[in-house]
Order: C-alpha cells, then sequence, then structure tokens
C-alpha cells in the first residue's frame, strides 16, 4: 500500500481506531499486530479501518505520535525564570525517568529496536515524535539558563542529551532486563536527584 500524504484526522470513529491500534500494538508488537484484531480491537470494519489509515506503519506512528502529545501536555512548562535550574530540572527529570518507566515507552523501546532492521524509519519517526520534542524544549531551557548566568554551557545538545541519559541510571537496565518491573517513589527520587546532582556539578556556576 502506497503511503499517502496526509492522514484524515476527523469523523467520530478516529478515536476508536487509534484506540484500538494502540491496544493492539502494545500487546503484539508491530509485525504481530494484524488489521483484523486492530479492526476488532476498535469496533469497526476493515474498510473503515484503511479509509483511515492505508498503511499500517501510519497507524503505528499515529498511534505514537497521539500517545506522545498526550504525555507532553501532562508536563509543566520547563520555561520558568522563577524556577532556579535545580527546581526545573528535577520536574525535568521526573518527566523523562516517569516516561521511560512507563508501560508504553518500554514496549515502545521495544518494538522499535525489534522492527529497526525491517523498518529504519520506526525508530527515527518516533524518536521525532516524542523523545526529540522533549530534548528541544529541555535545550531551550538551557539555552536561556545560560544566558541569565545561571548555568555554564557551550554545547546546549550535548548537555540535553546527557541530562536524559543520566536519566536511565539503574532502573531502565533493571526493567529492560526484568530484573525488576516495579519502582517506589523512592527509587525515582534516588535516580532523579542524582541525575540533577550530577548535571549541575558539571555545568551549575
Amino acid at each position: 500500500m502506497n503511503q499517502p500524504a496526509t492522514i484524515l484526522r476527523t469523523g467520530r470513529k478516529f478515536d476508536q481506531v487509534l484506540e484500538g491500534a494502540r491496544d493492539v500494538f502494545m500487546a503484539d508488537g508491530f509485525e504481530g499486530a494484524s488489521v483484523d484484531d486492530i479492526a476488532r480491537a476498535a469496533g469497526v470494519s476493515k474498510a473503515t479501518l484503511y479509509s483511515y489509515f492505508p498503511d499500517k506503519r501510519l497507524l503505528f506512528m499515529e498511534v505514537a505520535r497521539h500517545e506522545c502529545d498526550r504525555q507532553a501536555c501532562a508536563t509543566v512548562d520547563l520555561i520558568e525564570t522563577s524556577c532556579s535550574p535545580q527546581q526545573v530540572l528535577q520536574v525535568a527529570a521526573r518527566h523523562i525517568l516517569n516516561v521511560i518507566l512507563s508501560d508504553f515507552g518500554q514496549k515502545m523501546f521495544r518494538i522499535c529496536v525489534a522492527e529497526a532492521e525491517r523498518f529504519p524509519d520506526l525508530g527515527r519517526q518516533f524518536y521525532e515524535s516524542g523523545p526529540m520534542v522533549v530534548r528541544a524544549r529541555i535545550r531551550e531551557y538551557l539555552e536561556q539558563a545560560t544566558a541569565r548566568g545561571e548555568l555554564r554551557i557551550d554545547d546546549f545538545d550535548l548537555a540535553a542529551d546527557q541530562l536524559a541519559e543520566l536519566c536511565k541510571a539503574d532502573l531502565f537496565p533493571r526493567l529492560m532486563f526484568n530484573i525488576d518491573t516495579d519502582f517506589n517513589e523512592a527509587d525515582r527520587e534516588r535516580v532523579t536527584k542524582g541525575a540533577v546532582d550530577t548535571f549541575l556539578a558539571r555545568y551549575g556556576v
């Protein structure tokens, strides 16, 4: 099926299709998700499903984009000059860690890795729809905080990536290798506080 230039995001059944597809993709992965199963989970006909998404990859990326948008709406605005870098970066670190540890985050990671060889665009498009957006917001804050003299950073892209990577310490590999699957508030606080403290030890003034 050829990929169309745009997606029809109107109609009363559009949200049904997204919710049904999300459930099936999360349960069965990209390759294992069948059009029949998605249509059944969404409570629509295959014809209705194809009228919105003629290509399964388009549907998968729309599910990813929609979920990333929903998670982004739950975050606070990082560009808040009345807060200290410690406060702002703690909020950013908590958001990053919560997404990483979320059921959606880990399953999307596994799907993109599993399908990377056959569908290399999946990972890139997911990154652009979610993680790259958060990275850009953090980079913008770091630029403004540096301009105010609150931080000392030369390479803003690297610094934003370093903060995200620090948030993956300990809990993320334990989750990915099924060593542990549930982390309490103290576990999360330990990682995010450590990430921010380490970051500020390098870039603080």
